[in-house]
């Protein structure tokens, strides 16, 4: 028997395929192990929670890591080491995903580093991993004695052909309108993220929904599993906070209203609402110190954001007013600016009141795509976003250390925002790369992203088909009474305090992509619907001011923006037209300081230039025609010579193409030999005679293009006299008689010199 007790649950979905969950094969040293499996696909999650709490941590020190091995998918890396090394930007996406879900899900007290480990280790090039991570890691927690609130899990729904599937294949992704990845417990939606083709609100709730019921399926599932694994039946014991209920309510009655009276003045400035804060807690400490020396600042900080918290909350549902002294739904005062870099190729400066984006567009040419190596996709991207947020932006000291997940999650919700607006990729030459760096941040940057990368792609002439704007929505709800109020264009402080950050981008006929954090239990249809409505009426409103600046793609590329333009050839000339080693198209872009690429699809050669010129784009179009034409008998041509023999020339009429010009075809005159008639490298105009059928040899003539001489006769065409018989349609005459050898007739005589003969003279021989 095995080394190992296994215990295994299974969960069908609708369209037949079943989801297992294995624990107690692998990793038993783990707090949690599990292996979840979908068609061939499996994924193996891990978690291990410390015994021990450091020094001084007040937060949860949670890591989720996701990476997808290539050797799941028979693959080996293309890096320089051949192995796996850092996360790619998909697989730190995926980390997200489950991060912000299982953040929320641990007790607010348990202050122990938890590690959550993900790793495909088998593919299925028709399963998606991404939708079962999430899944994956909540049964490693739920099997283990780690504090948990869940389970959780989270799906993808798509909605394809006009029906919503769960988890759909691969290979029917691509014809969806709605691509959702769904996460929630079993009584309420707490994670949404995806892109949509201009879908409406009530749509998008339909689809949530959809996804909700499956998942909770997905919880029994973990729970069944749970109550069959012995180590999950008792949680861990850890020491909670000291709590002193007698100062908790002593602060709370000492600084609320104060508190409340800052949060209502309706400061603008996010230093000013800062500055009051601060005064309220400096004026009851330093009374408080007085009295008690030996206070626990830990707990007093404790106890006064608490109360803070709860006397802003209060304040926003019960004036309806917010803490800049904006209305809910009011958006702060927008201004933007287009062509502000004069050297980039498409720049956009959006501000919305103290958030603030400087956005530029780079095009290059098929040469500049991003190389894509990973365990289950390999290619190339020609549209990337890069979201930078300098410490500068906050009025912060920090080490600049790259772009951390933050960045990239932000980066990715703009990218997948403005790439539903962009051309169609047979429409658009170019590689596109956004660079949106935030110079101020007080609210959501990537929504200014998306703000500003819009404006900056119409400014640079890019045809996209629509303005896109975005706008983060919060919420505030109090527990007790029900009560509730949705903010829209939320600021920093907002988002912290508050209970949702709902990001919402679209154009004006609909969304084109969400994120959205959910940090309480219970979000009711109602809330979410009525967010949604919210967000539309604001996306709306910041689309009309971004009108005010620029309405519609500019006509024209900038002056410094390379061109682009396609040929089509026949694929038979792409050959020709790289030639051998790559000379030929290497000297075409030498000679016209064009930038030439050449892909094969289609069965057509597509061949794009680059050039920053009209004529230098007229030289490399002519010079990739003249490769590409086919050469048609009776048209006349500039040939250059190449080689000369005895029999005649060899010239290049049409670029990689060389015709024989036959010694009798250069003149009406009988030439004895081409020197001092022809050299190397002279240009010559020829007519193209005839293509042979057989060989597609060219038989080129310089005679046909000049003048008949007074009384020139063409030479008689030799008669045709049929075919040759065969030598077995001849009479068989016999062997031969053997006559015997042949006499020996001594030294031939010497030959006398003939007085006509030239030596030389070819013609005459």
């Amino acid at each position: 028997m095995p080394p190992y007790n296994a215990v295994t649950k299974t969960l069908a979905l609708p369209d037949g395929r079943q989801i297992s969950i294995e624990t107690g094969k692998l990793a038993k040293f783990a707090d949690g192990a599990v292996v979840v499996r979908l068609g061939d696909a499996m994924l193996l999650a891990t978690v291990v929670s410390q015994p021990s709490q450091r020094e001084g941590v007040d937060f949860l020190p949670l890591s989720v890591d996701y990476q997808e091995k290539f050797g799941s998918a028979g693959k080996i890396p293309g890096s320089f080491q051949r192995r796996e090394s850092r996360l790619s930007d998909y697989e730190i996406l995926i980390c997200r995903l489950v991060d912000r879900i299982l953040r929320p899900m641990f007790p607010k007290d348990y202050h122990y580093e938890v590690q959550v480990m993900i790793s495909l280790i088998s593919a299925d090039k028709e399963v998606q991993p991404d939708a079962l991570a999430a899944l994956a890691a909540s049964a490693a927690i739920s099997i283990s004695d780690i504090p948990f609130a869940g389970p959780i899990s989270e799906v993808r729904v798509a909605r394809i052909d006009g029906q919503f599937q769960i988890n759909p294949k691969t290979a029917d992704i691509a014809r969806a309108d709605i691509d959702l990845i769904v996460g929630a417990t079993a009584d309420s939606v707490a994670m949404v993220e995806g892109e949509m083709n201009e879908v409406s609100e009530q749509e998008m709730v339909d689809a949530i929904q959809f996804a909700h019921e499956a998942i909770k399926q997905q919880v029994q599932l973990q729970l069944d599993l749970a109550a069959e694994v012995e180590k999950s039946k008792v949680k861990r014991e850890y020491p909670k906070y000291d709590e002193n209920e007698e100062l908790k309510q002593r602060i709370h009655e000492a600084i609320y209203q104060g508190a409340y009276d800052v949060a209502k003045s309706g400061n603008t400035s996010k230093a000013g609402r800062k500055e009051g804060f601060s005064a309220v807690k400096k004026q009851f400490l330093d009374q408080l110190l007085l009295e008690q020396p030996e206070l626990d600042m830990k707990m007093f900080s404790r106890y006064y954001s608490s109360a803070e918290k709860k006397a802003i909350r209060d304040m926003m549902i019960k004036e309806r007013t917010r803490l800049d002294g904006r209305q809910l739904t009011e958006i702060r005062p927008i201004w933007s600016e287009v062509n502000y870099l004069p050297g980039a190729h498409g720049s956009a400066l959006f501000t919305r009141g103290e958030t603030q984006s400087l956005t530029t567009v780079t095009l290059g040419t098929k040469l500049d795509e991003q190389i894509v190596d990973q365990a289950m996709v390999k290619g190339y991207n020609k549209f990337l976003l890069h979201y930078n947020f300098p410490a500068f932006s906050t009025g912060e000291v920090k080490p600049n250390r790259g772009p951390g997940r933050r960045e990239i999650g932000h980066g990715n919700l703009a990218m997948r925002s403005l790439r539903k607006v962009l051309p169609a990729e047979d429409e658009n030459p170019y590689t596109i790369r956004i660079v949106s760096d935030i110079l101020e941040s007080n609210g959501s940057s990537s929504m200014a992203t998306v703000c500003a990368g819009s404006m900056a792609l119409m400014d640079s002439g890019i045809p996209v088909r629509a303005a896109v704007s975005g706008i983060a929505m919060g919420l505030v709800q109090d527990k007790e009474t029900g009560e509730y109020a949705v903010l829209s264009d939320i600021l920093g402080d907002e988002d912290h305090l508050g209970d949702m950050d709902f990001k919402v981008t679209g154009t004006e006929k609909g969304i084109v992509a969400c994120q959205m954090d959910i940090k309480i239990q219970g979000l009711s249809n109602e809330i979410l619907t009525n967010a949604l409505l919210q967000a539309r009426e604001g996306r709306l409103h910041i689309l009309r001011e971004m009108a005010k600046t620029i309405s519609a793609p500019a006509a024209e590329l900038k002056p410094h923006t390379p061109r682009s333009t396609k040929v089509l050839v026949d694929k038979e000339y792409i050959g020709a037209i790289i030639g051998p080693g790559g000379k030929v198209v290497q000297q075409i872009q030498k000679d016209t300081n064009a930038t030439i690429t050449i892909e094969e699809k289609d069965e057509k050669g597509h061949v794009y230039i680059y050039a920053s010129n009209a004529d230098d784009m007229a030289a490399a179009v002519s010079r990739i025609r003249g490769i590409a034409a086919t050469p048609e008998p009776g048209e006349t041509y500039t040939g250059t010579v190449r080689s000369i023999q005895a029999y005649g020339a060899f010239v290049e009429f049409m670029p990689g193409k060389d015709g024989l010009l036959h010694i009798s075809e250069v003149s009406y005159d009988r030439l004895p030999t081409l020197e001092g008639v022809l050299t190397v490298g002279q240009e010559v105009q020829v007519q193209l005679v005839e293509v042979d059928k057989k060989t597609g040899k060219f038989r080129l003539s310089m005679k046909s293009l000049l003048p008949k001489p007074e009384g020139y006769v063409e030479p008689a065409e030799r008669p045709d006299r049929g075919p040759r018989p065969e030598r077995g349609d001849r009479p068989d005459r016999g062997p031969r008689p053997d006559r015997g050898p042949r006499p020996d007739r001594g030294p031939r005589p010497e030959r006398p010199e003939r007085s006509d003969y030239t030596a030389g003279d070819s013609q005459n021989q």
